[in-house]
């Protein structure tokens, strides 16, 4: 919230549409969870508007759109166990005759509960800044540049700082990639690599 209205996140833009979405709802469902033997359960359905008009201004801001077109793009029907509600869905198809990726926003209900079943502390994390995200990457084994899978390693630079300095020439497809990910690190393969410290030219060890 800022000044009594509800403000984008701008940190989260650099991430996917999936992982955004994912991470609201997965938020919003913590909270409601925890609360969710308090007789006055339904007044948290304040926090799920503020929480929605962020949600929709942070996709708004990454595509630099309005927010009504992110209602149009997302808005879905979701089915729950109270019936039909209103909600936002993104889906990311997979091929292959796997089943699609799919975070949705809404459809949690806010009806107090006597009794609980079970209760999800720890949730799987679906979005992008996991420490282990660098360890999932380099399984992968694929150049995030080429796609090679020929000796894969990490390059590193020690400040995002470093990609931005004035007077110096455009950014080379490396650079760009790492900036606009806002991350410190890039998989890449051998080959990569030495184009990356040597730019173009041929390394000591390959003349």
């Amino acid at each position: 919230m800022h000044h009594g209205r509800p403000v984008r996140r701008t940190e989260r833009t650099v991430n996917s549409d999936f992982s955004i979405v994912a991470q609201y709802q997965a938020e919003f469902r913590g909270i409601a969870g925890y609360y969710q033997l308090a007789f006055n359960l339904h007044q948290l359905d304040r926090l799920k508007h503020v929480m929605q008009r962020s949600l929709v201004k942070t996709l708004a801001r990454k595509y630099r759109v309005r927010v009504p077109r992110i209602y149009q793009r997302y808005r879905t029907v979701l089915k729950t166990d109270q019936g039909p509600r209103r909600g936002l869905q993104v889906t990311v198809e997979r091929g292959e005759g796997r089943p699609p990726l799919v975070a949705q926003w809404g459809g949690v209900s806010l009806k107090r509960k006597i009794r609980i079943g079970s209760l999800d502390d720890h949730p799987t994390q679906v979005w992008n800044s996991g420490r282990s995200e660098v360890v999932k990457r380099l399984l992968a084994d694929t150049c995030e540049m080429c796609g090679s899978h020929d000796g894969v390693e990490v390059h590193h630079i020690r400040h995002l700082k470093d990609l931005n300095v004035r007077g110096r020439a455009p950014k080379p497809a490396w650079a760009q990639m790492m900036a606009a990910r806002h991350r410190k690190t890039l998989v890449v393969c051998r080959v990569c690599h030495e184009d990356i410290h040597y730019g173009g030219r041929p390394s000591r060890q390959n003349s």
